[in-house]
């Protein structure tokens, strides 16, 4: 499959960057994060550490035992928000190791931050909801996330149980999606890069290491039972709220899903701007939100200058905005989350029932 290619014209994307540029050049800080982005990382971590420590060598009553496995999947899923998504864009820190190292966080909760780095950063980033190249975009058959992908009888229900697909999300991504990406060398319809000595060496290392730490570890301190427990509630937490927050910015009504030229494969819009159609905020004005999800509400921004920090995106987005209105673009933000998830669930209703 040829890859789609985005439109020449670059006005809209250096407007954008030219301001960008300034505001950083006036205020005088760094793109990158800032002590309170590293004093976040090392407490959600913390807690994590706490939480795993609790559990698996004090072995606390059930109530607190399920209490805390809850709790556990939402600083899992936090931790990927705020620590390893913006050290995998190189943004949390100025200094190269401490953005490794906050990469590899990905690693030793299961995942590999090598697959991550081809998905997200390289593929879903650059051609996003686009069918047959966004890997973001695809759950099928089980779900039909673009009016580009076939409609099964299933489809018509998406939009009530979805959530228990989303809650597999993180298993089936530690113990399937990645070994399957290993394996085929692909991610959707795009090859990968061959994988030097160094990065084979990684995937099978985190892999062993997850596996050891969440799985044979716990099982031997608690047993067989409550482990199962504790680890499909956690899993099943941190997978759905990973999900929401990902799918609310992506697969919902007002966000496009452009279709290359069949022949020339070229799309309508600027890379910019097709970043824009494609993208939604959601609860921008929440600073708790904000925080708890690591500036992914600021999802626009985040699509436009990854390499920045979210700590700034609530600065910047007043500029993204102003931008848009001179072109004339839409820059779609929905005020609530709850009004957000509306969305998603009506748009997965719509994909179910449209022809």
């Amino acid at each position: 499959m040829a890859l789609p290619k985005f439109a020449a014209t670059r006005s809209f994307h250096t407007e954008l960057k030219t301001r960008i540029n300034h505001y950083f050049e006036e205020s005088g800080q760094r793109m990158t994060g800032d002590f309170s982005l590293i004093f976040k990382g090392v407490l959600l971590v913390s807690v994590m550490a706490a939480l795993y420590v609790h559990l698996v060598f004090f072995t606390p009553a059930w109530g607190w035992a399920l209490l805390e496995c809850a709790l556990l999947g939402c600083v899992i899923a936090a931790i990927g928000f705020n620590v390893m998504h913006d050290g995998a864009h190189g943004s949390f820190s100025r200094f190269a190791w401490v953005n490794k190292l906050a990469a590899y966080t990905l690693g030793v909760l299961g995942g590999s931050p090598y697959m991550w780095n081809s998905k997200h950063n390289l593929i879903h980033h650059t051609y996003t909801n686009i069918e047959g190249h966004d890997d973001d975009i695809n759950i099928q058959p089980w779900m039909r996330m673009t009016p580009d992908q076939p409609k099964h009888a299933l489809h018509r229900y998406q939009h009530f149980y979805f959530w228990a697909l989303y809650c597999m999300l993180y298993t089936s991504w530690i113990f399937a999606m990645d070994y399957q990406k290993y394996f085929s060398r692909q991610i959707g319809a795009i090859g990968l890069k061959p994988m030097n000595t160094g990065e084979h060496v990684s995937f099978w290392g985190f892999k062993v290491l997850n596996l050891l730490l969440y799985v044979a570890l716990p099982i031997y301190m608690v047993g067989f039972l409550p482990w199962l427990a504790g680890f499909m509630l956690s899993t099943a937490v941190a997978g759905l709220v990973l999900s929401m927050v990902f799918q609310l910015a992506h697969t919902v009504e007002d966000a496009a899903f452009p279709v290359p030229h069949a022949t020339t494969h070229k799309l309508e819009d600027e890379w910019a701007i097709h970043q824009v159609r494609t993208t939604a905020n959601f609860a921008t004005d929440n600073k708790v939100v904000s925080w708890l999800v690591g500036g992914l509400n600021f999802q626009i921004e985040h699509h436009l200058f990854p390499k920045i920090s979210h700590v700034h995106y609530p600065a910047i987005s007043k500029i993204v905005q102003q931008v848009c209105s001179e072109f004339d673009i839409t820059y779609n933000n929905y005020a609530r989350t709850r009004t957000a998830v509306v969305s998603h669930v009506m748009f997965l209703r719509q994909m179910g029932r449209a022809a």
